[in-house]
């Protein structure tokens, strides 16, 4: 058997290589060569098994490849109501539209479908998104499903041998009933697979309709309290952790590359700009950008403000005395005008609003009891 060359180990097929730049994923770039939008050293290509190398020069429509960036992992608390896609023909709103401007370009993890909600993956790196999503790659996905109709777990627990739905085979699903809420049902899903609508067509089979569905984890990243449509990055030491050596050699990612300067985030309308988080991550700022703005604290009012708040006389003190519940005295001092004395009539007239028996009056219990003899019945 013929051993590869140095050049051949370091050589890697055309659309991993414009995956692996960020351009796209590795099925846009094969949909680019197809189109014969892909040059390599000025020669446009037909075919997407064509290996390069480092020395060869790719062009999409003309222009060079990007720079290839630090691979970079963000978490990302998808809405309901946002497509997984760059673009959309029927102009739905997708969730590429609504990140923050200074980001890289990034690629998802898979997808979500447009009424889930929860933890998506993106990056910036096309052949570590393709690398996850592949079911080989074994990374549990958990979801949290709220779902019409009523169900037992020796029903949910036969699930664990997979099941044929439609001539589509899923494979083993981990699912837990957690509790019943009236006529719906709270469970927690585990699967692997991830095909499309996966978790819907399951419980479908079931007899449930699935009312709310969020995504929890992906692999060994959490959900947690990451606020709606928030977006976190991932350390790179915490990212390199988690892949583990055998994922990081396969996806040939890169933890030695530089980071795109990136600029201030350019501010929008709505209120997605307000769901940023509520806690902002220092994850943000680059290591190149040494001009950031230094963080200064909020005034609010005027000095003008200031200057009346101290000459404006504060409120009148006087002493008083009050007694504890044993009857000693205590020295207080009172803040503020004492309240306006009531006048004997206004005094009796709210006794009697109030049924309270009038001040000055004799109390029925106290003094001797009537020395009147009692009747005999």
């Amino acid at each position: 058997m013929n051993e590869r060359t140095p050049a051949q180990k370091d050589a890697e097929r055309v659309a991993k290589a414009i995956a692996r730049s960020g351009l796209g994923s590795r099925r846009e770039a094969e949909a680019w060569i197809a189109a014969g939008r892909v040059a390599v050293n000025g020669e446009p290509i037909a075919s997407a098994a064509l290996d390069v190398t480092a020395h060869d020069r790719i062009t999409v429509d003309g222009e060079a490849l990007p720079e290839r960036q630090r691979t970079r992992l963000f978490l990302y608390h998808k809405p309901r109501g946002l497509l997984t896609t760059h673009a959309d023909p029927q102009g739905r709103p997708t969730i590429f539209a609504r990140l923050p401007k200074h980001l890289p370009r990034l690629i998802s993890v898979g997808r979500l479908d447009f009424n889930t909600e929860g933890l998506l993956l993106l990056t910036n790196d096309g052949a570590l998104a393709r690398l996850l999503e592949l079911p080989a790659t074994g990374w549990l996905r958990r979801y949290r499903v709220r779902a019409h109709g009523s169900v037992t777990q020796r029903e949910l627990d036969e699930l664990r041998s997979g099941i044929t739905i439609d001539g589509i085979h899923y494979g083993a699903v981990d699912a837990q009933l957690d509790r019943v809420q009236g006529s719906n049902v709270w469970l927690t899903f585990a699967i692997r697979e991830g095909k499309n609508r996966e978790v819907r067509n399951v419980l479908a089979h079931l007899g449930l309709t699935v009312t709310r569905l969020i995504r929890v984890s992906f692999g060994p990243f959490q959900l947690g309290e990451l606020a709606e449509e928030a977006i976190e990055e991932v350390r790179t030491r915490t990212l390199r952790e988690q892949l583990g050596p055998r994922l990081v050699s396969l996806s040939g990612a890169d933890f030695s590359g530089p980071v795109a300067a990136s600029s201030a985030p350019a501010k929008r309308d709505g209120a997605a700009d307000n769901k940023q988080g509520a806690k902002p991550s220092h994850s943000w700022r680059a290591p190149s950008e040494q001009h950031a703005r230094p963080l200064r604290r909020k005034f609010h009012g005027s000095r003008r403000d200031e200057i009346k708040r101290a000459s404006a006389p504060g409120p009148e003190v006087r002493a008083g005395v009050l007694t504890d519940r044993k009857g000693r005295s205590v020295a207080v001092e009172r803040a503020g005008r004492p309240p306006p004395l009531e006048t004997a009539e206004a005094t009796r007239v709210k006794d009697r609003r109030h049924g309270r028996r009038p001040r000055g009056a004799p109390d029925r219990a106290s003094g001797p009891r009537p020395s009147r003899p009692r009747r005999g019945r």
